[in-house]
């Protein structure tokens, strides 16, 4: 008995620990992407944005086109940097613009991927 809890535990840490590793790459990759793009998107006007925000629901929608990790987190992390912006210029807005950006971090390529099965 106490060998299988000690596999139990065991299995249960290592499952952890990839698990962890696997977030904490997409983690860097969101923080490297939101620290090229904010600059820019801060400069964004609300067609810029727009622009964005729908060409990347347009990509989403389209059943034959599945995006890679880096242009899906682009996409996901250019839209949470407008929140950024948007905060800034409404000031009473701050934080539902905050929950906005955190929401569009919180994206996760691997939910996308999954969505993008269910759609075939």
């Amino acid at each position: 008995m106490k060998k299988l809890v000690s596999i139990f535990f065991i299995v249960f840490f290592l499952n952890t620990a990839f698990a962890q590793d696997k977030g904490s790459s997409d983690v860097a990759l969101k923080e490297r992407i939101y620290k090229e793009n904010r600059a820019k998107v801060l400069n964004f006007s609300m067609k810029d944005f727009d622009r964005v925000f729908f060409e990347f629901s347009d990509k989403k929608a389209t059943a034959n086109l599945v995006l890679t990790k880096e242009a899906f987190y682009k996409y996901t992390i250019q839209i949470a940097a407008f929140s950024d912006r948007l905060g800034v210029l409404y000031p009473d807005q701050k934080e539902m613009a905050e929950a906005s950006k955190k929401k569009w971090f919180a994206e996760s390529y691997e939910d996308y991927l999954v969505s993008k099965q269910s759609q075939r």
